[in-house]
């Protein structure tokens, strides 16, 4: 008897393998996957602008990297005596706004050159669900606690995400685009509500596959909704998913996305994370130099055979 219905996601029609340059952006859900795959040797960059939720603020990502566009002081918010951007998460935030726009400047320029060297673009998207100033119409990425009556929240149609995103794609027509819709669900934004986001999110990213030869469209909420359809596989807070869900989804991902000969490759550089992220109580003991002659031997058998 089956207990589940299983989503057949089949193999991607653009496999990854690790001689492809990857920018992941998006939501949490991406930000884990990203780091897997950073984790176990692929070229990779994360998030260069924090978590991002909703398919407009990550739309203005791209285009700020693909025109180099940096950070001015009327893109910062004050929170307490905290500068941050209103293009970034909190994570990027200095008590000096002159230092905070110089560093942001320099990731922006440095994730340019990555994007415009990149083979492969993974986005993740949240929620259509959106936040716009009322004193300039822009959206934010965050809101940083400003106060609620500062800004217009509008949920984005399927056919607005699409025209957002075919001109982006259009731009870039060398490369592959993995696009997915987040499993963590948004329920602050309401029950109903979530559920009506993520079917405009299923809906423009299924045009954007048809529409284009280079978009595929990777199924994770649909597993997640289906095949682990039980509260045990979020956390506490009942919106997340729990390490095992995750470990699941990623198993699928790699299944679904990846080259058999990278795949055989990613155990050797699961082992090869294990052994560095031993921790031992004794550095100086035979052993330890044991282990860090086997790390060595793996990385340089790991080189010459992505070589």
């Amino acid at each position: 008897m089956k207990w589940y219905t299983e989503v057949k996601a089949g193999r991607s029609p653009h496999l990854i393998c690790y001689k492809n340059k990857i920018l992941f952006l998006g939501s949490c859900f991406s930000q884990e996957i990203g780091r897997r795959m950073k984790q176990f040797g692929f070229e990779v960059l994360v998030n260069p602008f924090g978590v991002l939720y909703n398919p407009s603020s990550v739309a203005q990502s791209l285009i700020r990297l693909i025109e180099k566009r940096g950070i001015a002081k009327d893109d910062i918010v004050k929170d307490g005596s905290v500068y941050k951007s209103i293009y970034h998460s909190s994570e990027y935030s200095s008590l000096d706004i002159d230092k905070l726009i110089k560093s942001l400047n320099v990731s922006i320029n440095e994730s340019a050159d990555f994007l415009k060297g990149a083979d492969t673009v993974a986005l993740t998207f949240g929620t259509t669900w959106i936040y716009k100033r009322n004193t300039d119409g822009r959206v934010v990425s965050n809101c940083h606690k400003q106060p609620a009556g500062s800004f217009e929240r509008v949920s984005m149609t399927a056919n607005e995400i699409v025209d957002l995103f075919s001109p982006i794609i259009e731009m870039m027509p060398g490369k592959r685009w993995f696009m997915s819709v987040s499993p963590v669900r948004h329920l602050k934004d309401g029950a109903k509500e979530n559920m009506l986001s993520k079917a405009n999110l299923i809906l423009a990213l299924n045009e954007l596959e048809k529409k284009y030869n280079n978009v595929v469209y990777f199924p994770s909420y649909e597993i997640v909704m289906d095949e682990l359809r039980d509260y045990r596989f979020f956390g506490p807070d009942l919106i997340h998913l729990t390490k095992e869900a995750t470990d699941f989804i990623w198993e699928r991902f790699v299944n679904f996305a990846m080259e058999n000969e990278s795949k055989e490759l990613l155990k050797d550089y699961k082992r090869l994370y294990e052994l560095k992220s031993h921790r031992p109580l004794f550095p100086e003991s035979p052993e330890y130099k044991e282990l860090l002659k086997r790390i060595d031997e793996l990385e340089a058998f790991l080189e010459k055979k992505r070589n």
